[in-house]
């Protein structure tokens, strides 16, 4: 049987890089995300010396990163103009990441479109492809979170790549609150692509399009828009993610990754996060 191990997003402690380090490993994570956009952690920021110092100090507390998070936010990869600068500065977030020893990089990259004629469509495209491409030279994979579209909309858009670079961040979570797509059967539609996942839970309260949501989240939330009115994030088991299928449907599919806990909202991470922990332990056995 798959174990997967256990990860915790370091930022969603809220307690700077290295005492998030340390509270990971307090909670009994096995390894770490970090985001790796901006601050301490933009590539531009770590040189070499400063990238052995970082993954010796988190060796040391006997921890491995599972990932990096190079979600570089705005419209992801959707507006070509934009799309040269953020795809170098992704491929820069890739070195990073293997200098850290993982082979991951998450992000949302836009809203895929299910219209494969849709001029945003080739935009992705392209933007993916030389991304896929670039993994493939270094051994990373540029995984696409799951979210803003349905997994068979995902799905197809992968298999139109000719690369193998490109795969995918399971987040079952966004799927229940945005989509409203099952997260389960999304785990066999997606099972050739997934390298990682985030163990986030949540509700859909009311039916929304995904392309204003994340068009709010990309610009300004409107004036009167309340995003809590259409979905909420919950703490892993209280909301509308069934674990146990989830799990098994992980397990059917061979995954041996990270379940990576993300904790975005709330008003005691921390606990929310060790809670977490001992949820997922409980139900990995």
């Amino acid at each position: 049987m798959t174990t997967n191990k256990i990860g915790v997003i370091v930022d969603s402690f809220q307690l700077g890089l290295r005492e998030g380090i340390k509270k990971a490993k307090e909670v009994g994570a096995e390894g770490i995300q970090l985001y790796a956009v901006r601050g301490e952690m933009a590539p531009d920021n770590l040189d070499s010396k400063a990238r052995r110092e970082l993954l010796d100090y988190i060796k040391s507390h006997g921890l491995v990163v599972s990932a990096l998070c190079g979600d570089l936010g705005g419209h992801g990869f959707t507006i070509q103009e934009d799309n040269v600068a953020r795809i170098e500065k992704s491929k820069r977030i890739m070195d990073l990441a293997k200098d850290l020893e993982t082979d991951i990089v998450t992000t949302h990259i836009g809203v895929i479109p299910h219209d494969t004629t849709h001029d945003r469509f080739e935009v992705l495209q392209a933007a993916c492809e030389e991304l896929g491409q670039y993994g493939d030279q270094v051994g990373a994979y540029f995984a696409i979170e799951t979210g803003p579209e349905k997994a068979v909309t995902l799905k197809n858009f992968l298999d139109s790549l000719s690369s193998k670079g490109v795969r995918v961040n399971y987040d079952p979570a966004n799927l229940v609150m945005v989509t409203g797509d099952d997260p389960v059967q999304g785990v066999y539609t997606l099972k050739d692509y997934i390298v990682h996942t985030h163990a986030k839970d949540g509700v859909q309260l009311l039916k929304s399009d995904p392309e204003f949501i994340y068009k709010c989240f990309a610009e300004s939330m409107p004036e009167n828009f309340h995003v809590d009115e259409y979905f909420l994030e919950k703490p892993l088991g209280q909301g509308a993610v069934n674990f146990n299928a989830y799990l098994q449907a992980l397990r059917d599919i061979k995954f041996g990754g990270f379940l990576t806990i993300e904790r975005e909202v709330g008003d005691n991470p921390q606990k929310d996060i060790q809670d977490a922990v001992k949820f997922l332990q409980k139900l990995r056995g």
